[in-house]
């Protein structure tokens, strides 16, 4: 295999998608265990994740602020279930300024318990309520197995935390940030989700109810992309966050929290992505097209790269995120190999003839050869590759979406299960039972990924006890 080719995906998925990160130019090893590097490239889409979804976060009342890395150790132990919950992923500080602390600080696995902490001195009254914060940055998780992207010792996200006078407004804040985070997969990273309910086994410790999207990557294991937690008043009462009602009496606040962190790049790589590289959405490609001059000597130059230099202008001039690629020394065809694994949408090229013609030629990232490519006037450029941005952005979703629905499938017992959940999701009743789930776990290394939102009224029977089941739930191999 040459040294510019990844591994095939049908030949190792794992393997091809470690090479691909390295060779794309996204992320690196850090010399700390399980830690990463994000390069440039990999940041700016990052970049691009964050700048979608804070218009969103402010567009429904959201503030950004910043609270602590470090967090008291005591902080974390005022909820039972939270501390078990994140126990063994802590990163603890014991010494500073070389002398041994009177209390050890934990370096934030999330903020519930530092933001709780606050949201005690600041809130006292109902008309301090809701408080609607967001936080942008990286939390550490000592995890055991590492994967660039997919679970990080340290990753970036964002985290909200909300606090309000009722048990109704948190859980509807809780459904209307997961709706935040359906629109964003769907419409930003062009990634079909499913919106649902996690398990009691499954839920983030300390909340009453966890919801999460759930997105099918490439080898058809399930992503958690987002999650959305209702957290009634564990932390509110943990934390003595509480304020004067409307009826003169205190009362605890009704919280929530919700993230969603740089995971988001890997389910995008392994949604779209294939044997050349990446495929980016154009809405969030850090480059959405990439113009190639092809000369062959000075004076084939001198005229194409004029003509280049005014279509990168025109492009630029209409907003469209365009890079020049006239590195000197590089074949055409090496190029367009480089731009391709990078995933970028569109690649112009522009030679002699096109120049005589005044024609470019247009290269579609998301198809394949020949079928993607077309010659097209200069003339109007700008809004022909609007255009053509807006019809790959849902290419991408309609493909994505196809492959999911076509591995879905609803087994008829559970050894069909155990065998569908090799090659996709299995849709079944289940009773909700912790020993149905385990027990699914244990024959097939499948979990339960949520149960989907908007079912219809369907009693059946467990997949797996046969006791009575009022819903269906997604089982699935999961990252």
């Amino acid at each position: 295999m040459a040294e510019d080719q990844l591994t095939p995906q049908e030949v190792n998925y794992a393997d091809w998608f470690n090479e691909l990160v390295l060779k794309a130019d996204l992320a690196d090893y850090s010399p700390v265990r399980g830690c990463m590097v994000v390069k440039p490239y990999g940041w700016s889409l990052w970049e691009n994740c964050q700048a979608a979804l804070d218009q969103r976060f402010k567009a429904t009342g959201h503030t950004n602020a910043a609270f602590p890395l470090l967090i008291p150790k005591s902080f974390l132990e005022k909820e039972k279930e939270h501390v078990e919950g994140f126990s063994p992923e802590l990163a603890i500080v014991t010494i500073g300024g070389g002398e041994e602390l009177e209390e050890p600080l934990v370096i934030r696995p999330t903020s519930e318990t530092i933001i709780g902490y606050m949201y005690s001195k600041w809130i006292k009254s109902w008309r301090d309520l809701p408080v609607l914060i967001n936080q942008w940055g990286s939390v550490v998780r000592w995890e055991m197995r590492t994967k660039l992207f997919l679970r990080t010792t340290e990753f970036y996200w964002q985290e909200g935390h909300t606090a309000h006078e009722t048990e109704q407004e948190a859980i509807e804040e809780t459904f209307r940030m997961l709706d935040v985070y359906e629109d964003f997969a769907v419409n930003e990273a062009a990634i079909p989700v499913v919106k649902g309910i996690k398990s009691q086994t499954e839920k983030f410790a300390g909340a009453v109810m966890s919801t999460t999207i759930e997105a099918m990557m490439g080898d058809t294991k399930s992503l958690q992309s987002g999650t959305s937690h209702f957290l009634g008043q564990n932390f509110s009462k943990a934390f003595d966050i509480q304020f004067l009602g409307r009826n003169n009496e205190l009362q605890h606040a009704w919280t929530t929290s919700w993230g969603l962190s740089t995971r988001m790049i890997g389910a995008i790589i392994m949604t779209h992505g294939d044997n050349k590289g990446l495929r980016l959405p154009p809405r969030l490609a850090p480059i959405q097209v990439v113009i190639v001059p092809i000369y062959k000597n000075d004076e084939e130059k001198a005229s194409v790269m004029a003509t280049a230099e005014r279509i990168f202008t025109e492009l630029k001039t209409n907003q469209i995120r365009v890079k020049m690629d006239d590195r000197e020394g590089m074949t055409p065809g090496f190029k367009f190999n480089d731009w391709e694994m990078r995933g970028v949408p569109v690649r112009i090229e522009i030679g002699p003839k096109d120049v005589a013609n005044g024609t470019v030629a247009t290269a579609r990232r998301d198809l394949p050869g020949k079928e993607g490519k077309s010659f097209v006037p200069q003339q109007g450029l700008p809004e022909l590759v609007k255009n053509l941005l807006v019809d790959i952005q849902a290419s991408m979703l309609k493909r994505a979406t196809e492959f999911r629905d076509t591995h879905i499938f609803e087994p008829k017992d559970l050894n069909e299960l155990v065998e569908i959940v090799k090659k996709g999701w299995a849709l079944s009743h289940w009773c909700e039972s912790a020993a149905c789930e385990a027990k699914v776990k244990e024959l097939s290394k499948a979990s339960t990924r949520c149960i989907p939102l908007g079912q219809e009224e369907n009693p059946g029977s467990c997949i797996v006890c046969g006791s009575p089941a009022k819903r269906k739930v997604i089982f699935g191999r999961a990252y």
